[in-house]
């Protein structure tokens, strides 16, 4: 009882199928008997399901901690969640779609390879399908996990929507507006705006921002991006 506990992984379900499967598929000892030994529970349920149910809380638990372990740098426990949600009947394309956004929100410009990854084995995991996109999912999961770590354009964008939101920013500055007229030109549209090319290091110092928002930074660099 103990052995056909483990082997279903608490699954009630699954271990009175595998009890079924024993009793039908053994023959009785000459002692009037049918012996279900460990060896025979586990051939019985040969389609071991970790506790998992893609359309309850486990779902999210186990996603959670998916995405979470990713972020911490932790490929085996990537991948040991990676595994629990396949063999679960997650969608394949669900795990593909986390991995890419894992790859900007919590990889970013630390390593901007994983991103290319991660979509280039989302496209495949959508050509190929199971049971082959468990190798393209483990690979871009693995390799997210493994790269250096930068939430500096997830910061910088979420910072910068929520001013645009909550604040008057202004108007775009006159010389960086388009001017595809001649009247526009004529107001004062795209007039002395410095072209970055025609300066040495195809950079040169102008203001960008709207006048209400010069100063502001978003995008703060950090340590892990070269």
């Amino acid at each position: 009882m103990q052995k056909l506990a483990i082997v279903a992984n608490g699954d009630v379900r699954t271990a009175l199928n595998g009890l079924e499967i024993a009793v039908l598929t053994t023959k009785m000892d000459a002692d009037g008997y049918i012996h279900v030994t460990d060896e025979i529970i586990i051939n019985c349920i040969q389609d071991k399901k970790a506790i998992f149910d893609k359309n309850g809380e486990s779902h999210y638990d186990n996603i959670s901690a998916f995405i979470k372990s990713m972020r911490g740098s932790d490929p085996d426990a990537t991948v040991f969640y990676l595994a629990r949600a396949l063999n679960g009947g997650e969608d394949p394309m669900f795990l593909a779609r986390r991995i890419v956004i894992c790859a900007s929100e919590d990889v970013g410009l630390a390593n901007p390879n994983a991103l290319v990854i991660a979509n280039s084995a989302m496209q495949a995991v959508h050509m190929i399908g199971m049971p082959e996109a468990r190798i393209l999912l483990s690979e871009a999961a693995v390799y997210v996990a493994t790269s250096k770590k930068s939430n500096a354009t997830y910061l910088a964008i979420n910072k910068a929507l929520d001013d645009v939101k909550s604040k008057e920013t202004g108007e775009v500055p006159m010389h960086i507006r388009n001017a595809p007229v001649e009247k526009m030109k004529e107001l004062g549209y795209s007039e002395g705006y410095l072209y970055p090319h025609d300066f040495p290091g195809h950079f040169v110092e102008q203001q960008y921002l709207p006048d209400k928002m010069i100063g502001t930074k978003y995008y703060i660099k950090d340590e892990n991006i070269q």
